[in-house]
């Protein structure tokens, strides 16, 4: 718990120093206009909701994938990298930690685009199940926090995470249904949704919005804990099969 709180503070002082990190949550507004946009010339308020949902979960999803692999890239520039890989401490709650505050964060952009919504559309939306809609949410930041452990322990061995972001955004989204649901996918890429927790995550928040009772509330949250609590032990797997196997080749330093 040290170790994650360690990190939480690190992380915190790192984005008071570099705003650029924050980059997803200034595209937000501009995604919700352009998806409440085009709402509004279909004639369709019913799917208000997808368009407001989808940029908060693009920036959530966006700028967990940007830390996870700036944080290694950054580290390795300034040669830090090699003396934490070093210390006797765990890496893995240190870098959870600062995931997870990066999460949190991001979670601004929920509320962006619900300004929009309201204050530039004139969209009233209401919470019809706020419970669902608060558990959900934390439920997304603990998954997101554990999946993108998963994106740390690959990009270690990368040699530039650029590679890994730039190809784990859109199809994330897409497979995630973050703005399309899920059901209106190809009948191919249904099975692969099920288990992208973004896709549990986009439904249950969707659902929690509208005034129709929920369908299995309880065991779509539990995929999502579920589906995240997997990718926290994969990721807590793979870094330490990747930093035992770097402290034996010595091939850290060949990242950067």
């Amino acid at each position: 718990m040290r170790l994650l709180l360690t990190g939480a503070a690190y992380q915190l002082r790192l984005l008071r120093r570099s705003p650029g990190d924050l980059i997803a949550l200034a595209t937000t507004p501009l995604l919700t206009v352009v998806f409440l946009a085009v709402v509004e010339h279909n004639g369709r308020p019913d799917l208000a909701v997808n368009a407001v949902l989808a940029p908060a979960l693009i920036a959530l999803w966006g700028m967990s994938l940007l830390i996870a692999g700036d944080m290694i890239d950054a580290e390795r520039a300034t040669g830090t990298f090699e003396v934490l890989v070093a210390t006797p401490a765990r890496l893995w709650p240190l870098f959870t930690g600062r995931v997870l505050v990066v999460t949190v964060v991001s979670l601004l952009g929920l509320v962006e685009s619900w300004l929009v919504a309201t204050v530039v559309f004139g969209v009233p939306l209401r919470v019809a199940h706020p419970g669902l809609f608060a558990v959900t949410l934390l439920a997304t930041v603990l998954a997101m926090s554990g999946h993108a452990g998963v994106m740390t322990s690959l990009f270690v061995l990368s040699r530039s995470a650029r590679i890994f972001q730039n190809s784990l955004s859109f199809p994330f989204y897409v497979l995630g249904g973050v703005l399309v649901p899920v059901a209106l996918l190809p009948a191919f890429l249904r099975p692969v949704s099920t288990v992208v927790f973004l896709s549990w995550s986009a439904d249950l928040l969707r659902d929690s919005l509208r005034p129709a009772a929920p369908d299995s509330p309880v065991l779509r949250v539990g995929m999502v804990l579920g589906l995240g609590a997997a990718g926290a032990a994969l990721s807590w797997w793979l870094l330490s099969v990747v930093l035992r196997r770097a402290r034996r080749t010595g091939s850290i330093a060949l990242g950067g």
